[in-house]
């Protein structure tokens, strides 16, 4: 998984709040990804809050979205 993928999923996956928050690369150490991991698969507020995000999930266009997002960084544009 590419960087810009990771660093995209991760942050959607924060804003539904179904996740952890991100953790900058240069701020990423084993103890706080050791917290994030563990936070993730124990928080049961982000388990009762993923069940309505699958759903939404499910009606966006995903592939669409991802050409839209490789083309703007292939273009330099970067990611919005």
């Amino acid at each position: 998984m590419s960087t810009l993928l990771a660093s995209r999923l991760g942050r959607r996956g924060h804003a539904l709040g179904v996740g952890p928050k991100p953790i900058m690369r240069k701020e990423l150490t084993a103890q706080r990804l050791a917290e994030a991991m563990t936070r993730a698969v124990t928080d049961e507020t982000m388990r009762r809050t993923a069940i309505v995000p699958d759903e939404q999930i499910q009606t966006e266009d995903g592939v669409g979205t991802a050409v839209t997002i490789i083309t703007q960084y292939l273009s330099g544009k970067g990611v919005q």
